[in-house]
């Protein structure tokens, strides 16, 4: 099997594109939120945090009644003890950190291949981001790789369930275990995943997921952290609401890492998020359903391998992720996408540059002075930042990720059809 560019059929040598209908954006909204939404404003109250421990009613440091709900149906939903609700789920990764009382000294294990706030988050506190390779058929983190960085300052890993497949939380489970290890669950892009029988999220000590405008289910902004620890719950509650102010009046003593920030979700945003996870299960079954019949139409074409998710879970895709292989097609990746794109199709390619690579920690200077790298805490700590550091996230970046991010509602299998249609018009008759 071949690709065959000069096809004059081709809409970039002339020919009529596959698809010439626009995509649509991730509209998910509908009149349930409409009515969520006037609930709220005929309330008066369009919050009732207050950043103290026993504020006048109405107003509680936990929220409002929708703030509250909602986190309560969530809880309902993941089976899991506690969540809280957050502005977003970059505060959430912020807000895990400090409960854990991750800080100075400290080294966090990360995933080099996504959203930038996942290395961000331990160097808000002063730790130091650690990059563990990933596997080339999840993104996922490579539990193998993440055991050859260990040392005696390691004390956290941030695992990322990237586009919604679950990594191996079995052996990264067991790694944390044997070595004492906190374990925070980014499911920004994971709504509803398993792994084997239980949530993803549910697994470590905290899950954060994301409630971004682009996700599953969304709220423009917003996000859930969850845990089945009633402490980290009541650590998470303080760092998102001034609890610097609290701990006073509260007589709790564990200050480390309480420098209250604003996390807090507004009731409009929460009434939303209510409406919004109950149509979760929908949702993913129709993109289930089209990641499917994309996969199954894209079997035969040796150039391309969609990842598959792992056995025994269940994947949701936040977006479509398969492999090039140039040394397969004979042509480069960028020569490929930019006929298909011509034939009406959006492919992106790369995804994200490996995280190391940014001038952050190209010049190891986040903060004034060069902190955190340049604390003394950290003088032992492991910065290794260079070029091939990652390999597969390189490999991943440079040659061979393609995403399509349109495997979802409004869209249906018939618009999925022009994807593989367009593919297949490139192959050689």
């Amino acid at each position: 099997m071949h690709l065959d560019l000069k096809n004059e059929e081709l809409a970039i040598n002339g020919g009529t594109p596959v698809r010439t209908k626009p995509w649509m954006d991730n509209f998910t909204v509908g009149n349930e939120e409409k009515q969520a939404v006037l609930r709220v404003l005929d309330s008066g109250y369009l919050s009732l945090f207050e950043g103290s421990h026993v504020p006048d009613p109405p107003f509680s440091f936990y929220g409002g009644t929708e703030v509250q709900s909602l986190e309560k149906m969530w809880c309902d939903y993941y089976k899991c003890g506690y969540a809280v609700a957050v502005n977003s789920a970059t505060s959430g990764l912020y807000a895990a950190v400090g409960a854990l009382e991750l800080g100075y000294g400290d080294e966090v294990i990360v995933s080099p291949y996504t959203m930038s706030a996942c290395a961000m988050a331990p160097m808000i506190y002063g730790a130091i981001p650690v990059f563990a390779d990933v596997e080339l058929d999840t993104g996922s983190l490579d539990p193998k790789s993440i055991e050859k960085l260990i040392t005696k300052r390691t004390k956290a890993i941030l695992v990322v369930h990237q586009f919604g497949i679950p990594a191996n939380m079995d052996k990264i489970m067991n790694i944390a275990k044997e070595n004492d290890f906190r374990v925070i669950e980014d499911c920004a892009q994971a709504h509803g995943a398993k792994y084997k029988d239980k949530f993803v999220g549910t697994i470590g000590d905290i899950g954060v997921f994301s409630l971004n405008v682009n996700k599953t289910i969304q709220t423009g902004e917003g996000g859930v952290c969850v845990t089945n620890s009633e402490e980290l719950r009541y650590r998470l509650a303080l760092i998102r609401n001034h609890g610097e102010a609290v701990v006073g009046p509260a007589q709790y003593a564990k200050i480390t890492n309480i420098a209250g920030f604003n996390y807090r979700l507004t009731e409009i945003q929460a009434a939303i998020a209510k409406e919004q996870l109950k149509k979760l299960d929908d949702l993913n079954d129709k993109r289930l359903e089209m990641v499917e019949y994309l996969t199954n139409e894209l079997k035969e074409i040796d150039f391309l391998s969609p990842f598959q998710g792992r056995k025994d879970c269940k994947s949701t895709y936040y977006v479509y992720p398969v492999r090039f292989l140039p040394e397969v097609a004979k042509v480069s990746r960028s020569e490929f996408v930019k006929v298909v794109n011509a034939e009406g199709i959006n492919f992106y390619q790369g995804y994200t540059k490996p995280l190391y690579l940014q001038p952050v920690y190209q010049n190891k200077h986040l903060f004034k002075n060069g902190y955190p790298f340049s604390a003394t805490e950290n003088k032992e700590c492991f910065m290794h930042y260079s070029s091939g550091t990652c390999p597969n996230a390189e490999r991943l970046y440079f040659n061979e990720m393609l995403i399509n991010e349109h495997v979802r509602f409004p869209h249906s299998i018939n618009d999925v059809y022009d994807i593989a249609e367009a593919i297949k018009k490139c192959i050689a008759k």
